[in-house]
């Protein structure tokens, strides 16, 4: 297996985990005070938009050719630093 389907393997499971930490966000947020649901609601609805985000980067990775990848792969980079901040914010904000 080439390193570019083993490197899009493993941002893919870390997209799978990141939906898994908004589906228990989603959990704990119906059974939370409507202040608070309304809050996460719209916490969690970002970080879906930045998961797509995501999974759109991974596709643009996979379509590019050889050449190209290694620099997709810079920006695919970026986005998931952006993303695991954000989800780890979300997810420690609303485990109190």
């Amino acid at each position: 297996m080439s390193d570019r389907e083993l490197y899009r393997q493993k941002r893919q499971a870390q997209l799978d985990e990141w939906r898994a930490e908004v589906a228990k966000l989603k959990a704990k947020a119906s059974g939370a005070s409507a202040d608070t649901r309304l809050e996460m609601n719209k916490k969690i609805k970002a970080l879906e938009n930045r998961i797509d985000e995501g999974k759109a980067k991974l596709s643009q990775l996979a379509e590019a050719s050889d050449d190209a990848w290694e620099s997709l792969k810079d920006g695919v980079e970026s986005a998931w630093d952006t993303l695991k901040s954000a989800v780890g914010d979300a997810a420690g904000k609303f485990k109190k």
